[in-house]
């Protein structure tokens, strides 16, 4: 189970005692999408401490970086699908497979694609090198469209993306 939030949430909640409070939950992770890797060691030692992995984000933009950053992850890395905000697209263009291979190359970590993903066949395309997906804002999208029925819609969903990564 991995959390994501924003740096001033962790920093005004104070960082020790949110991680604490994500270790009591059994939270596994810890992504923090407006943390620059630079300045990861604010939070680092203490995440380690509660035995929380801070998950690393490779984007579009990190070029040179791929290689440091993937030699640092922990749990896994989130791989930017696209520049921009969060949010569904209808296309995906980034040449995510030589980021993927830069990733390979520095790590055994795994890497799960994530940013705009919301359709069975983009999920199954970025399975075909990936080790994961992620999808976010397709099912905030469900959720606030069936409000307090969505639980069987998201369900219907997930199930779906399941099944079109199953072949992988």
């Amino acid at each position: 189970f991995v959390f994501m939030t924003y740096t001033n949430v962790v920093f005004s909640y104070g960082v020790e005692k949110f991680v604490s409070e994500c270790q009591k939950s059994r939270i596994d992770g810890l992504i923090l999408p407006d943390l620059p890797f630079e300045e990861k060691e604010e939070f680092h030692p203490i995440c380690a401490g509660y035995g929380v992995d801070l998950i690393s984000m490779v984007a579009p933009t990190s070029e040179k970086r791929i290689a440091k950053i993937a030699g640092e992850a922990e749990g896994f890395l989130y791989v930017v699908s696209s520049l921009g905000v969060t949010g569904m697209r209808s296309e995906i263009t980034t040449d995510l497979t030589s980021i993927v291979a830069t990733i390979r190359e520095n790590t055994r970590i795994p890497c799960a694609v994530g940013f705009g993903i919301s359709t069975t066949q983009q999920a199954a395309a970025m399975a075909e090198y990936a080790d994961g997906v992620i999808v976010g804002s397709a099912i905030v999208t469900i959720m606030e469209k069936y409000g307090k029925n969505a639980p069987q819609y998201v369900g219907d969903y997930v199930k779906e993306m399941k099944k079109a990564l199953s072949v992988y």
